[in-house]
């Protein structure tokens, strides 16, 4: 598995988000399942908002704090609120 780097977070299976700033950041298709995303940042940014378009979040953890684009419904994602 090849993990990468977006704003200087390194995004894998199992990746440590906690209070990532990842606004308007294009995770298309990126392997975020398992990863901590308690407070980050995943809102729009303009009009385009944090691109998660085929984005694996199955078993990704987040709280009520984290945000998301208001196009992105992470309970059906498989995202795991705490």
């Amino acid at each position: 598995m090849t993990a990468y780097n977006i704003y200087g977070y390194e995004l894998k299976a199992g990746a440590d988000l906690t209070d990532a700033n990842l606004c308007g950041a294009n995770l298309r298709r990126a392997n975020l399942s398992r990863a901590n995303l308690y407070w980050a940042d995943l809102t729009d940014a303009g009009l385009a908002g944090a691109n998660l378009a085929g984005a694996d979040l199955s078993g990704a953890k987040a709280n009520e704090d984290t945000t998301w684009s208001r196009w992105f419904n992470p309970e059906v994602a498989g995202v795991i609120f705490d």
